[in-house]
């Protein structure tokens, strides 16, 4: 199962200095039952950029977590076991948790497809959504506009030979 593991530049880094993501359970992204019915599609490329938008956005939450941090989205791109992630079916259609599923325990970086990473010419964008992002939560529509900017970018595919380059 390819799941989609939401990240920063530092979070990649320490990835990459220990060899995995983790320690488990993890937070990540994936085709489940409930984004195929939100998204009415039997694609499955469509499916999977869905679930890797989920995680991208799970990524501006981090970053709005850790202000000192480079402002730039990052998702690693990972296959697990098929039983190694579970969707939580206590929140299965709730639209907060679409797609979203617990790895059960570290995965090691070598089983990882790719990177996806914010290209630099967004960081201003990406910098002020994740600052909009507590108004945005609370009902403010124009720090939602803000938000839904960071949309406007499309992460850059990056293969995990790259990762040295990234985090450099």
């Amino acid at each position: 199962m390819r799941v989609y593991v939401p990240l920063t530049l530092s979070g990649l880094a320490e990835a990459h200095k220990n060899g995995e993501l983790g320690p488990g359970p993890l937070d990540a992204y994936a085709v489940t039952p409930a984004l195929r019915e939100w998204y009415v599609s039997d694609d499955i490329e469509e499916l999977e950029y869905a679930a890797l938008n989920r995680a991208a956005q799970a990524s501006l939450r981090l970053l709005a977590g850790h202000p000192d941090i480079a402002r730039r989205r990052v998702v690693v791109a990972v296959d697990v076991a098929d039983g190694a992630a579970a969707a939580d079916p206590d929140r299965g259609l709730d639209p907060s948790s679409l797609g979203e599923v617990r790895v059960s325990g570290p995965v090691p970086l070598s089983k990882a497809g790719a990177v996806h990473v914010d290209a630099a010419d967004a960081e201003a964008d990406i910098a002020a959504a994740a600052a909009a992002l507590g108004a945005a939560d609370q009902g403010d529509d124009d720090a939602q506009f803000t938000v839904d900017g960071a949309e406007d970018h499309d992460l850059m595919w990056f293969g995990v030979q790259e990762i040295p380059h990234l985090i450099g």
